[in-house]
């Protein structure tokens, strides 16, 4: 039943009726269109987020350490000496001055979910004949392990952290020869060692990371790396990881501490997603009109084609409104019907995706979802772009003379 329709809508369903074959056709390419515009933008959504993931799997948002030590020039009794060459100071190991205090500010912040204190230093772990440098990191488990969940990637043992554990990585097990309750030596430069067990073994997912990096708790690292009561460095985690620039230019401003975030650590990686972000907007553009130029061919073909049933409506009295009104609701019509067959086409898509990308071990390769808000999205930008492209069949329509668009 079409009463309760105005009259440009009833026109309009009437001319897409009339012309099935062409209505069809550019529904389906308009589907086509809207697909490729869901699918890619939940696919490189998903591969971004992957990346995302595995970059901060293993490292926090934002970490905080003591400003850099400067050379100072000198200052004679009658005013500054200058020298022909100022050498650069070497960086010792320091603590972050009232390092609780800084702590406590940060954690007090909104957006910032954990903060976690840690001493981290070089050392030397000998079995042995064996010796290897590695990274010395004690930690607070409880928070730490909040923030880089290594219980998770323990492949032996288990993730207890006391003053006579220690967690390894397995290429640094595999050097030294060593299994889940073996002792190692752990030297540091300060002449400071300690007999440590091996509690557990994790893999990191990275070579590198495996070989140096080593866990221990909080006390035991400050005894062994000279920082008694000190921390070397503050990590900290928030909920929107891309607004950690800004959070650490915040944190820096209110604690004096240099905060440096993961954007500014991984600059290269960093910028390798925001050419993702920019290729999926230049494809949506690309796609979006292409869809707008086919809603626009078929609706002029349509105004040509019905020149004669245009020409009679406006001598019955339709105005240049009404008849412009009827094109715009056709190419309205067209694309949010495409864009729903679309929806479900990309949805198919993405099935059949997931179904063949898969990791070596049979895994899904990364999740990919097509949210409600992607779908309604694509429609609301599809049916925008019908509008539009309908715009100039709309006008031209209007503008027929009834006369001689009846004559032919």
């Amino acid at each position: 039943m079409t009463w309760f329709l105005p009259f440009e809508a009833i026109a309009a369903l009437r001319f897409l009726r009339e012309g099935l074959a062409q209505t069809v056709l550019i529904i389906v390419g308009v589907s086509v269109g809207v697909a490729v515009i869901v699918f890619m933008s939940a696919l490189l959504a998903g591969l971004q987020a992957n990346f995302i993931r595995r970059v901060l799997s293993t490292q926090a948002h934002i970490v905080l350490v003591p400003h850099r030590e400067e050379s100072r020039p000198l200052f004679a009794s009658q005013g500054l000496v200058t020298l022909p060459t100022v050498q650069k100071r070497a960086q010792r190991l320091r603590s972050i001055d009232q390092w609780q205090k800084v702590r406590d500010t940060v954690q007090a912040l909104p957006d910032v979910l954990v903060v976690s204190p840690t001493a981290s230093g070089p050392a030397f772990a000998v079995r042995g004949d064996a010796n290897r440098s590695i990274t010395l990191t004690g930690i607070d488990p409880d928070r730490y392990f909040r923030i880089v969940d290594i219980p998770s990637q323990i492949v032996a043992g288990s993730a207890r952290v006391t003053s006579e554990d220690i967690l390894i990585g397995t290429e640094l097990a595999s050097d030294l020869g060593v299994a889940v309750g073996d002792k190692i030596r752990i030297s540091t430069a300060s002449g400071a060692s300690q007999t440590l067990t091996v509690s557990g073994i994790f893999d990191l997912g990275n070579k590198g990371a495996n070989q140096r990096t080593t866990v221990v708790g909080l006390r035991t690292a400050q005894s062994l790396l000279n920082l008694i009561g000190g921390v070397s460095s503050i990590d900290v985690t928030i909920a929107d990881v891309y607004a950690a620039k800004t959070i650490a230019d915040v944190i820096e401003s209110s604690t004096g501490v240099q905060a440096d975030s993961w954007i500014e650590t991984n600059q290269q990686f960093f910028t390798a997603v925001r050419s993702q972000t920019i290729a999926n907007y230049a494809i949506r553009g690309f796609v979006a009109l292409s869809v707008a130029l086919g809603i626009a061919s078929v609706l002029v073909v349509s105004v040509v084609q019905r020149s004669r049933e245009i020409g009679i409506l406006r001598a019955m009295g339709a105005s240049r409104g009404q008849m412009m009104r009827l094109f715009l609701i056709q190419g309205g019509l067209v694309a949010f019907a495409g864009s729903l067959l679309g929806a479900v086409l990309a949805r198919g898509v993405l099935l059949v995706w997931q179904t063949f990308a898969r990791n070596p071990d049979g895994t899904q390769m990364f999740p990919v979802e097509i949210g409600p808000d992607l779908v309604i999205l694509a429609a609301v930008i599809a049916t925008v772009v019908g509008l539009i492209a309908a715009i100039m069949p709309a006008l031209r329509a209007s503008r027929l003379d009834p006369v001689v668009a009846i004559r032919g």
